[in-house]
C-alpha cells in the first residue's frame, strides 16, 4: 500500500467527521418521511452542516487555500496555492428519500504555473458514510479503496459491460441529447444503471464495479475527485469530443481504454 499523505489524511478526517453527522441525520430523515412538513428543510440543513464541518477541518489544516463549495460558492485563497472543491452531500435526492446511496466528495486542485487559472486535480476522496468506504487518489500515486489498490475493469466488450449514467430530471440536463446517447449505447451493453450520485458512479468505475459512465450537466464538485480516481485507476475521462480536461463536468465519459474508445464512438455517432 502507498503511504497515506498528509493531504489525504486531512481530507479523510474532514469527510469522516461530516459523514458521522450525515449518518445520524439520515436516520432522522427516515422518520421524517411520514411527517406533514416533510424532510426537505431538514436535509438542506444537514447538507449545510456537513459543508461547514468540512470547511472548518480543511480551513484549519490549510488556512491559505481557497474553496469551491456546492453550497457556499467560491471562497478565494492564496492564488499560488491549491484550492479545495467540495460536495458535502452528493446524492441529496437519495438522502431525502431514505435511500442509503450518497457520498462526500473532496478534491484538491492546483493553480497553473503561469497563473492563468486552475490546472490538475492533485488529490481526491469520495467517502460513502453508510458503507464507510473511502475511495481516494493522488496524482501519480494511484487510486485506493481504504488500503486496497484500485484498477478499472478489464472488460473489453460492450455486451459484457455495465454502464452507469445520470438521467435528466426536473428541467435539468438535456433530455433529447441523453435519449440519443441512450439509444446508441443501451442496445450494445449488458446493462445501464442510474443510482443518483455521480461521485460514487465514478468511484465505482475506478473500482471496476461499473465498466463505464456518462452524464452531462454536472458541476466541478460532482466530478473533480471522481475524475482523478478513474484516471489513477488506469481509466480515461473525457468530454463527448474525447478531450480530457482536469475536471470534466459539463460532459463526462469514463471507462477503461477499450470501452472508453467504443463508448466515445457511439456517443459521437449518436450526436452527429
Amino acid at each position: 500500500m502507498a503511504a497515506i499523505s498528509g493531504m489525504i489524511r486531512v481530507m479523510e478526517k474532514a469527510a469522516r467527521k461530516a459523514g458521522g453527522r450525515l449518518r445520524r441525520d439520515f436516520g432522522e430523515v427516515e422518520h421524517l418521511q411520514v411527517s406533514r412538513k416533510g424532510p426537505a428543510d431538514f436535509v438542506s440543513k444537514a447538507d449545510q452542516a456537513a459543508e461547514r464541518t468540512i470547511w472548518d477541518e480543511l480551513r484549519t489544516a490549510r488556512p491559505d487555500w481557497g474553496f469551491v463549495l456546492e453550497e457556499g460558492g467560491v471562497i478565494e485563497g492564496d492564488p499560488t496555492k491549491p484550492r479545495w472543491i467540495v460536495d458535502p452531500l452528493d446524492g441529496t435526492s437519495n438522502f431525502l428519500h431514505g435511500i442509503p446511496h450518497f457520498a462526500i466528495s473532496i478534491a484538491a486542485q492546483e493553480p497553473k504555473l503561469d497563473g492563468s487559472g486552475w490546472g490538475d486535480v492533485i488529490a481526491g476522496l469520495v467517502y460513502q458514510p453508510i458503507t464507510d468506504e473511502s475511495f481516494w487518489a493522488e496524482k501519480a500515486r494511484g487510486a485506493w479503496l481504504q488500503d486496497r489498490r484500485l484498477r478499472v475493469s478489464a472488460r473489453r466488450h460492450l455486451d459484457e459491460s455495465l454502464i452507469a449514467t445520470g438521467i435528466p430530471f426536473a428541467g435539468r440536463g438535456d433530455s433529447a441529447e441523453w435519449g440519443k446517447i441512450y439509444a446508441a449505447i443501451g442496445p450494445q451493453v449488458a446493462g445501464i444503471r442510474r443510482f443518483g450520485a455521480a461521485s460514487l458512479d465514478l468511484a465505482w468505475v475506478a473500482a471496476g464495479r461499473f465498466d463505464g459512465f456518462w452524464e452531462s450537466g454536472l458541476a466541478p464538485w460532482d466530478t473533480a475527485a471522481g475524475c482523478l480516481l478513474v484516471r489513477e485507476a488506469g481509466g480515461f475521462v473525457t468530454d463527448w469530443r474525447g478531450v480530457s480536461q482536469p475536471v470534466c463536468d459539463t460532459q463526462v465519459l469514463a471507462g477503461n481504454d477499450a470501452l472508453h474508445s467504443k463508448l466515445h464512438k457511439l456517443v459521437a455517432g449518436a450526436l452527429r
